[in-house]
């Protein structure tokens, strides 16, 4: 029985010893070492679009007699589109034509008559002269002058009535041009033609539809203003600058790798998915794009000859500028609350500061780690 209790004694013992030993064996780790030639890149998915894109139609409700080009054509500035039914329009302006011609007959009687009522008014004033002259020396009759003066206030009148129609005729021709001109330019809004030099990319409407004014006919794009548009996390986006080359993959050209460069960065962000939309022009991408069409990229922020770069998992408390890590300093782990700066599309972020002299940081961490274990260093190659 003494026997059976020494044994069992025995292996408590050497269990405990092994426990012990195990728990404060050197831990195996593996630190981080500073990088050389560091290329500090930022992640964005986005998608194919274009700067100038438009829905085009016509000003004016009719019908559709014929559509001149389609889906997938590129067009010229002016080249027609489409066009209404023309006739109901070209009877008006017919009509605002033969109006003209009206307008300009009387203008031209009333500007034929202003001289007559001139000549009649200056007779009148030479007779009129002469009567009361005659009329101051008793060689005619008082009645016989105030006759030639009434004559020569009628002529005076007739005179103002004359100018006074020209005037309105004036008025009349050139309201009567101006419906002219409204009527030609309404036929012309039925010809639907391109604003631009254009890539038609939708055709929504055929034949014979009927549609109202402003109704999407084309939708057509400028297609040398196609970009790509990303959204880039707000955490990362303080890094975006105007003129940062970017490298861009194009979901069905997954093998290629297109180049371009940030032309613009929103002023706005998305408050839900707390991103900032950034757009890329692209130097070199195919001719063919679609919109739409989802792309990645990865925009150049930076470069460093030397760098620690340290993956934010391993971070606790991480707030963007620090965080707390563990650190092989002396043969034990410790933890050290370090800054950081600049971070990468890896998910690392750079050390900047607080890196006690000599410590290293422990990547990833190892399981059970407390202050003060004993490691044994593995350099992460």
């Amino acid at each position: 029985m003494r026997k059976s209790w020494f044994v069992v004694g025995v292996a408590a013992v050497a269990l405990a010893g092994g426990i012990w030993v195990l728990r404060h064996r050197p831990l195996p780790v593996t630190v981080l070492s500073p990088e050389t030639d560091v290329t500090l890149r930022i992640y964005g998915l986005g998608t194919v679009e274009a700067r100038v894109l438009s829905a085009v139609g016509f000003e004016l409700g009719g019908a559709v007699q014929s559509l001149s080009t389609d889906a997938g054509d590129r067009v010229m500035a002016g080249q027609e589109l489409a066009r209404l039914h023309p006739e109901e329009q070209q009877a008006r302006v017919a009509q605002a034509d033969a109006g003209v011609e009206a307008a300009r007959a009387a203008l031209a009687k009333a500007e034929a008559a202003l001289p007559r009522a001139q000549a009649v008014l200056s007779q009148r004033e030479a007779a009129n002269t002469r009567r009361q002259e005659l009329a101051r020396t008793d060689r005619t009759s008082k009645q016989s002058a105030e006759e030639t003066q009434r004559d020569l206030d009628v002529a005076r009148a007739d005179l103002a009535v004359a100018k006074t129609e020209l005037m309105v005729l004036r008025a009349q021709a050139a309201e009567a041009d101006a419906n002219l001109q409204s009527a030609r330019t309404l036929l012309d809004k039925h010809v639907l033609a391109a604003p631009y030099d254009a890539l038609i990319i939708a055709r929504k409407a055929e034949a014979g539809t009927v549609v109202k004014a402003g109704d999407t006919i084309f939708s057509l794009i400028d297609p040398q203003t196609i970009w790509i548009q990303a959204y880039i996390d707000e955490e990362r986006a303080g890094q975006l600058a105007l003129g940062q080359v970017g490298a861009i993959r194009l979901r069905s050209r997954p093998q290629h790798e297109f180049h371009g460069e940030i032309v613009r960065i929103g002023l706005e962000s998305d408050r839900v998915n707390e991103e900032r939309k950034v757009w890329l022009a692209c130097a070199d991408c195919p001719a063919e794009m679609y919109l739409g069409e989802q792309a990645e990229t990865l925009v150049t922020t930076g470069h460093r000859d030397r760098a620690l770069m340290v993956p934010e998992v391993d971070i606790t408390g991480f707030d963007g500028a620090s965080g707390t890590v563990w650190i092989a300093q002396d043969g034990a782990l410790a933890q050290a609350t370090l800054e950081f700066g600049a971070r990468d599309d890896l998910g690392r972020a750079e050390v900047t500061d607080g890196l006690p002299e000599g410590a290293e940081v422990v990547s990833p961490v190892p399981k059970g780690a407390v202050e003060g274990r004993k490691v044994r260093v593995e350099v992460d190659e």
